[in-house]
């Protein structure tokens, strides 16, 4: 029996490997039961097994620039209690600064609630704080911080903000809360010398730099870890949705498509593909010659031609295709089945028959696929503060973004595996062409694309408006997934999606996806055999908002509602849970499904089905 000494000593909390990498990662602040602590970087993590997924691989290589990298899960929880095993991640404490959790020094009743503020050299062993009464007292971590737009931060010159200025007193300093809204103007940082007091409010106006310059300090890659840096401090509170944003990619693990390819160049390979002698003689040959286009339909032209090269003896050449396109393309291929049915298998899928989803309403799709099993890996980054950076429309990460880094020298990130259901919808090319060229939908595109105008002016953002068929598949991307989960056995908040808009095709994929069982439960599957209904819901929850007239005559560009990147689009219609959607809630418009209130005429759908 061992002693107590050898026992291991127990961690200071637990978190899901999943909310590492969403919630928690490296840079993170996070609240212990009994300490406030900032996660830290990889150097301090354990790694839990290898996560393969080539095609994730090679894109995170290229965008980080480096030549090895591997992905490993979270370190998982380690209940063996006689294990000698290291794991788990280890953080550092922040803040050092901590106000008590007693009033002191107000008069009988005052309305001012003053509170010691200490920092960490002047608490106890036990975390505790020795007035000068000899009286002991609790504290907690104070709730501000300083931070900048690279990820830096760090504890607040409380002594040189209450100042104005750099300071010599060391006098005691007080939290004053002069009111019981919890406003910072409301909030007081006093010192006792009786010469100096100020609002919490002016740290947050940027203009005159009250918290001074960033000091690039990086404290989750380690207490001394600073880099060149000089921006101006911002106030950030730890517990706030601004002080974290997890930088992700995504992608779906794929079948080996090189059988499907196989198959579909052997039905016309003899009369017509071997003689093909460069990728613009294939191009013409599937415009020219039914047969070809019949066998070789949903194929990329790029992969029929590596076949072909490869049956010739040559080399077959490399094609560099954004993380939606590879998907798309492997979605559309068969016409029967996508993948193999393993029980243990990453991917399969089936084709739904058309005469179970027809409809005069579902006359713009083109083919519905029930995805029975799917694979999804998400691997982190890095993170931003303040501000967010979502993928573009295919999938792939802005290279121009400034991200903090995980770790000191990258070479291995932490990836998480979920699985899954889902389906996919199709959507015929010549339906949303058609659409795209109607006058309202071009004077609509152009009211949007002022907004985004604005938007982009505003964030000093270089990407490109998304574009009209994104917008529309994204409204309607959202209005299934609150019309299928009335249904489907799962909340709308675990439905995600994934939009399909460009030179390859139109699509709607909605998926589940978790660490366990869960995300399989085949609801979402079963919802896809009803399609048409769940469509035809879809569009009828467009035509009216709760908040009508007023969201379907929002302006896109209107500088006095800052929602620049929204048309008929608000909380009472089309805004969903974040953890659903891809673009955070932004790039919406009902109004470029469905006929609204505002009547503009640029609808998808005829107001008369």
């Amino acid at each position: 029996m061992s002693s107590s000494k050898d026992k291991k000593k127990k961690p200071h909390g637990q978190i899901r490997q999943s909310q590492v990498i969403m919630t928690f990662g490296p840079g993170s602040m996070f609240d212990l039961p009994n300490h406030a602590v900032i996660i830290g970087g990889l150097e301090y993590w354990t790694k839990g097994d290898e996560v393969h997924e080539p095609r994730l691989l090679a894109k995170l290589k290229d965008l980080l620039k480096l030549s090895s990298l591997v992905l490993h899960a979270p370190p998982p929880a380690d209940d063996d209690p006689g294990s000698t095993r290291k794991t788990g991640i280890d953080s550092i404490q922040f803040p050092e600064w901590f106000i008590t959790q007693s009033g002191q020094g107000q008069e009988a009743g005052s309305q001012i609630r003053s509170r010691r503020l200490v920092h960490r050299t002047s608490l106890t062993g036990k975390s505790k704080f020795i007035d000068e009464e000899k009286k002991s007292q609790s504290v907690v971590p104070i709730r501000f911080v300083r931070a900048c737009k690279k990820g830096h931060i760090g504890d607040i010159d409380w002594y040189a903000f209450a100042h104005g200025g750099r300071t010599t007193c060391r006098r005691p300093l007080w939290i004053d809360e002069r009111g019981t809204s919890g406003d910072l103007s409301e909030v007081w940082v006093r010192c006792e010398c009786g010469q100096a007091e100020r609002p919490i409010i002016d740290a947050i106006k940027l203009p005159t730099n009250t918290l001074g310059h960033c000091d690039g300090s990086r404290l989750w890659l380690g207490p001394l870890m600073k880099e060149p840096c000089g921006d101006p401090n911002r106030l950030l509170i730890r517990t706030a949705s601004n002080a974290y944003f997890p930088q992700t990619m995504s992608v779906i693990s794929l079948p080996d498509k090189n059988e499907a390819i196989a198959q579909a160049v052997d039905q016309v390979w003899e009369h017509y593909l071997q003689f093909v002698e460069d990728l613009e003689e294939l191009i013409k040959e599937r415009k020219r010659k039914p047969p070809v286009k019949a066998a070789l339909e949903g194929l990329a032209d790029e992969d029929v031609f590596a076949e072909i090269q490869s049956r010739k003896g040559g080399q077959t050449p490399g094609s560099e295709k954004s993380v939606k396109q590879a998907e798309f393309e492997t979605l559309v291929t068969s016409k029967e089945e996508i993948g193999a049915d393993h029980p243990d298998g990453d991917f399969y899928a089936r084709c739904l028959p058309a005469g179970q989803w027809k409809a005069t309403w579902t006359e713009s799709v083109e083919r519905v696929v029930l995805v029975h099993r799917l694979r999804e890996v998400i691997a982190q980054v890095g993170f931003t503060r303040f501000e967010s950076s979502s993928p573009d429309s295919e999938g792939e990460l802005e290279i121009g973004v400034t991200r903090a880094p995980l770790a000191r020298e990258t070479s291995w990130l932490p990836a998480v595996e979920n699985r899954g259901e889902g389906i996919f919808v199709q959507f015929r090319r010549e339906a949303i062409d058609s659409w795209l060229g109607r006058p309202a939908v071009k004077r609509r595109g152009r009211q949007l694309a002022a907004g985004y105008e604005c938007w982009k002016e505003d964030h000093k953002s270089t990407r490109e408006f998304i574009g009209l068929p994104f917008v529309l598949l994204h409204s309607l991307s959202h209005l299934l997934i609150t019309a299928v989960s009335l249904e489907c056995g799962y909340p709308a908040s675990s439905i995600r999606e994934r939009i399909y808009a460009g030179s390859y095709g139109y699509g709607i994929l909605l998926y589940t996806g978790t660490p366990d069982a869960e995300g399989t439960m085949g609801g979402l599957v079963e919802a896809g055999r009803h399609l048409a209904r769940h469509f035809r819901n879809a569009i009828d929850l467009g035509r009216l908002c709760s908040n009508d007239p007023v969201c379907a005559q929002h302006a896109p560009e209107n500088q006095h509602e800052c929602r620049f990147l929204h048309g008929a689009a608000c909380h009472g219609c089309l805004l969903i849970a974040e953890t659903s959607c891809e673009q955070h809630n932004d790039y919406l418009d009902r109004a470029l499904l469905v006929s609204t209130v505002d009547g503009n005429g640029a609808e998808f759908f005829d107001g008369n089905l």
